[in-house]
């Protein structure tokens, strides 16, 4: 078997590998969106993730990899078994990495019913699809912007439901599509529409290290893995093995993550004051907190958990052009949400907040 690249080997990009383990701890999140220039460890970032975390128990002979343990999910076979009074076997396997194809059509995603089958015998037969493969685990895109739009489309509806409903001429089959989407691209490609912009989850745009001595690590680093893989995949596997863990103690603990009616204002209040459209940032940030705090391992939500995951949530999503929400950090944006919502929970009506991200004007010159 070929030989990942280890997550935690990747050097510098901190925001892409937070967005992406946010989403590991809770794929209802939504996504992310990484954009970026070529050769920025985009889908080497992608391929790690889902090399390093960990397994999930699943009804072995399933060909969706349905939860045992949830049969609300249970895809339409499942839940024929079980009324037919069968027991279903358990076991675990490794989290599947799905590549989509640009020139994926809508019937290679969903799958397809056989209306023929049906016609002539009466049988219902569903050829899976990509949805199929993906579910408990992640489907990557690559060139995200290049892919048909009623296609993107189909594939974040699925991801918001979690299910994926299939019906022709009256015959329905549906089947669990639990999965973390990432999707990356190079804006000089062209531009994804913001309706399909907007339901990514979470947005990274991220640019080649500058830092010479980063750049040094990079090229070290790529130098030994191609000369021993196997030799440098040990070398990191404590690091992986640790943070596998984290991950795996966050999915555990991020339902009982608790938050205040002052954390929603919080939210609310910073998402008016950047000018944010829609609501599902709101969500987006609150769910993202949660799970920043979960992996943590924390019980309530802070504001440094709301200001990393709005740094995240809300930079493919500020009106009147990008504004750069990434370029702000945590930071200053945990001042501006303490700004924003006094200790007492009320939002400071006294003076209207200035936005974060305020153009500095140049000196006069005298």
């Amino acid at each position: 078997m070929r030989v990942i690249y280890p997550f935690t080997a990747i050097v510098g990009q901190e925001s892409m590998k937070r967005a992406l383990i946010l989403n590991a701890v809770d794929t209802r999140i939504g996504g992310v969106l990484i954009r970026g220039e070529r050769g920025t460890a985009k889908s080497t970032a992608a391929r790690a993730l889902a090399a390093l975390l960990p397994q999930v128990k699943v009804v072995s002979d399933c060909r969706f990899a349905c939860d045992p343990d949830r049969p609300e999910t249970w895809c339409t076979e499942c839940r024929e078994r079980v009324e037919r009074g069968d027991k279903l076997p358990v076991s675990t396997c490794r989290t599947p990495f799905i590549d989509l194809p640009v020139s994926a059509t809508e019937d290679r995603v969903v799958g397809t019913l056989d209306i023929e089958l049906a016609i002539q015998k009466g049988e219902r037969r569903f050829e899976a699809g990509v949805l199929a493969a993906a579910n408990r685990g992640l489907l990557y895109i690559d060139e995200v912007n290049l892919l048909d739009d009623h296609v993107v489309d189909v594939l974040l509806d699925s991801a918001a439901m979690g299910m994926n409903f299939v019906e022709r001429e009256g015959i329905s089959f549906a089947h669990p599509a639990h999965f973390i989407l990432v999707g990356t691209m190079n804006p000089e490609e062209g531009e994804l529409r913001p309706q399909l912009l907007d339901r990514f989850g979470l947005s990274v745009e991220i640019r080649g290290i500058r830092g010479s001595r980063e750049r040094v690590q990079i090229m070290e680093r790529h130098l030994a893995f191609e000369q021993d893989a196997e030799a440098f995949r040990q070398e990191w596997l404590p690091r992986e093995k640790e943070l596998s863990n984290r991950i795996e103690k966050a999915r555990k603990l991020v339902d009982q993550v608790t938050h205040s009616s002052r954390d929603l204002l919080a939210i609310a209040a910073l998402t008016s004051s950047m000018n944010v459209e829609g609501h599902r940032a709101d969500l987006v940030i609150l769910k993202a907190a949660r799970a920043q705090a979960a992996f943590n391992e924390h019980l309530k939500i802070s504001d440094m958990d709301i200001a990393l995951s709005a740094e995240l949530a809300m930079l493919h999503r500020v009106r009147g052009g990008p504004l750069q929400v990434s370029e702000i950090g945590a930071e200053e944006l945990k001042a501006h949400i303490e700004k924003l919502v006094g200790s007492n929970g009320e939002v400071n009506r006294e003076q209207k907040p200035e936005p974060v991200n305020k153009e500095k004007k140049p000196p006069k010159k005298v």
